[in-house]
Parts: C-alpha cells; structure tokens; sequence
C-alpha cells in the first residue's frame, strides 16, 4: 500500500528523504551519477524539481544493502520513476 510523505530533502538523482522516515527512499529502477561524477549535479536538480517539498505516494518495492527502501514514488499521479529514466537516468 503506499504511503504518503512529504519529500524534505533531495540526496542524488535518485534518492531522497521524506519527514516520516529514519532512512532515505531510493527510486527503483532508476540509476543516476553518484555525487562527484559527471552529470551528478544535473540528475540531483532533476529530481529536487520533481519532487522537493512535494506530498509523494510512495511504494516500496524492495530494501537495498543499505536498508533504504526502493520505492516507485508519484507526485499527483505521475510516476517520478518514469519522468527520470524519460531524462536518461536508467
């Protein structure tokens, strides 16, 4: 069932924070730069313009090696998943 969360703050391009949980959300099948590659800077503004400050569903589909959950994330019904790898993060 997924969850409903405010997105507080943005980590990379594909994983952020919300105000209702201890560790990060990942988004699943998604996979931008790390910070300090090439094109980081560019996929983490992607992400914060999709969903900073923004009311998100999120739906946990998996837990990676770090205990974060990988999610697929909406804002007003559109998948941000989907709007990341249409910018080339697949």
């Amino acid at each position: 069932m997924p969850r409903k969360e405010t997105v507080t703050k943005v980590i990379d391009g594909d994983t952020f924070t919300t105000d209702s949980r201890k560790r990060p959300v990942r988004l699943a099948n998604v996979h931008a730069p790390e910070k300090g590659s090439r094109g980081a800077a560019a996929a983490t503004k992607a992400l914060r313009d999709l969903v900073q400050g923004q009311e998100v569903s999120v739906e946990t589909v998996a837990r990676d090696k770090y205990r974060r959950s990988v999610a697929n994330v909406k804002v007003n019904n559109r998948s941000v998943n989907a709007a990341m790898r249409l910018k080339g993060y697949k």
